[in-house]
């Protein structure tokens, strides 16, 4: 099977199906939902190792469908359009050549390469020279030192990366407050409490009371990636019923929307859902969703939450009826700063943090989140969080 898809393992195109995968595997769905529960982590790191990389070959990952399951080998490379992904029944390197040599020339002429070199050290083995050792040792010492050097540098990466990470949780906490300031007292002005403001004057006030609350969100935003990302975030966890949690915040999220025009509903079949969680995160998680979800719906739509339970636990589905995702922009979606073609409906600004958060709190959770979209159809998205996730208070780790 050959598959094209995003950095975060969304379909883009199906290649080609000798696993007999079509009915299971589409366009826009996450290719992680038809990993074994069990193998899931590892196809985690497979995608991580492959980001950090730019390759990976000879993971064994297991899938699992409606009515079987299989144990396959993954390959993966860059390409001009996102990520290629190789999934093969056996270690059959031809077939895996001549799956990139069809999509990919750079990649193919590099394997094309190794192939042949490889060919050349088995003739060596096989005739019993010493050349062979020689040359295996030679390229052995070489991948020593390359290993030490690419060690030596990721010391300094992850260095350079938390002094970053401590900068920009000193630059945010040290601006919110003065940013406070400034919000409370146009808060004060146009409460006219100190006198009354003709039309221009408060116009110009609430111009600054708008930007000080985005500046403060902002900020907030900053201060939670940069925590999530230097390994300090923690989780407080307890019993949570996510059924309340969301009336709650639905009920909160239908008056901002009111405005627009926007009916926010809910339905579950649950009476109760009852997650080991930290109440706080969650919360974030849904008012991201479902804010987001607001503020892309055209005026007059609605946008429909959920809950369902499912094998391991339950899961909670936002859904608007906006223009939808580009699919080569999907992969964007939940990467600090990075936003989408996708604008929203009444000039609502956004900070580009919101759904990086929102992953990075549902991974510490031990769930999973992804979207659905459909262009001019609107978007669903999607987190699956287990009834019973971590056992105690963990570090979330980007």
């Amino acid at each position: 099977m050959v598959v094209l898809c995003d950095a975060e393992g969304v379909v883009q195109r199906v290649l080609r199906d000798d696993l007999h995968l079509e009915g299971e595997l589409h366009v826009g769905q996450h290719i992680e939902r038809i990993v074994d529960e069990g193998s899931r982590e590892k196809w985690r790191n497979m995608m991580s190792a492959l980001a950090e990389h730019g390759a990976v070959y000879g993971w064994e990952i297991n899938l699992r469908t409606a009515d079987r399951s299989l144990s396959v080998h993954f390959a993966g490379t860059p390409s001009n359009d996102g990520v290629l992904l190789i999934a093969y029944a056996l270690p059959d390197i031809e077939f895996v050549y001549e799956a990139i040599a069809g999509i990919n020339s750079e990649q193919a002429t590099l394997l094309r390469a190794a192939l042949k070199q490889n060919a050349s050290y088995t003739r060596a083995s096989e005739s019993g020279g010493t050349g062979f050792l020689q040359e295996l040792t030679h390229v052995n010492n070489e991948l020593v030192n390359v290993q030490r050097e690419l060690t030596q540098k990721n010391r300094e990466l992850a260095r350079l990366n938390s002094q970053k990470n401590e900068l920009l949780g000193m630059a945010a906490h040290d601006l919110r407050n003065p940013l406070g300031v400034v919000l409370a007292y146009s808060k004060f002005l146009l409460a006219e409490n100190v006198g009354p403001l003709n039309e221009k004057q408060s116009a110009f006030v609430s111009k600054i009371r708008t930007s000080s609350m985005f500046m403060l969100k902002m900020l907030e935003d900053l201060l939670d990636i940069s925590q999530v990302d230097a390994g300090k975030l923690r989780l407080d966890l307890a019993d949570v019923d996510l059924h309340a949690q969301i009336v709650n915040n639905v009920a909160l999220n239908a008056v901002l929307a009111e405005p627009k025009g926007i009916a926010v509903t809910f339905e579950s079949d649950e009476a109760s859902a009852l997650v080991f969680a930290d109440a706080v995160k969650i919360e974030q998680v849904l008012n991201n969703l479902i804010s987001n979800a607001v503020k892309f719906s055209p005026r007059g739509t609605a946008v429909q939450v959920t809950l369902a339970r499912n094998d391991t636990g339950f899961e909670i589905t936002v859904r608007d009826h906006g223009p939808g995702i580009p699919v080569e922009e999907r992969g964007r979606l939940f990467r600090p700063f990075s936003r989408t073609s996708v604008t929203s409906t009444a000039g609502e600004k956004s900070t580009g943090l919101g759904l990086a958060i929102v992953r990075r709190i549902v991974d510490g959770h031990g769930g999973r989140v992804w979207v659905e979209s459909e262009i001019g159809a609107g978007s669903s998205f999607h987190v699956a969080l287990p009834r019973v996730g971590p056992q105690s208070a963990v570090l979330i780790r980007g």
